[in-house]
């Protein structure tokens, strides 16, 4: 089975992709591994959330993604 995970606004850039399919299960260190670098150095900060099958975690470290989960990373957002 499957993870899948998600790059949103800049971070698909950063990714040179809009999505990754990843073996299951996924954590947090797994999750770091199996990203660009570029994106990998952004999600330890603050402003990177991560959504785990529509819900975005308090913890992004407590990440336990199963067999056809969707993670999506989830950029700063602006407005205005």
């Amino acid at each position: 089975m499957l993870v899948r995970v998600l790059f949103l606004g800049p971070l698909a850039d950063l990714a040179g992709t809009d999505a990754i399919s990843v073996p299951a299960p996924l954590d947090w260190a797994g999750l770091l591994e199996a990203v660009a670098p570029a994106v990998a150095e952004l999600l330890p900060g603050e402003r990177v959330k991560v959504a785990c099958s529509g819900r975005v975690l308090t913890d992004k470290k407590s990440l336990r993604a199963v067999g056809g989960d969707e993670v999506a990373l989830l950029p700063p957002v602006s407005g205005g």
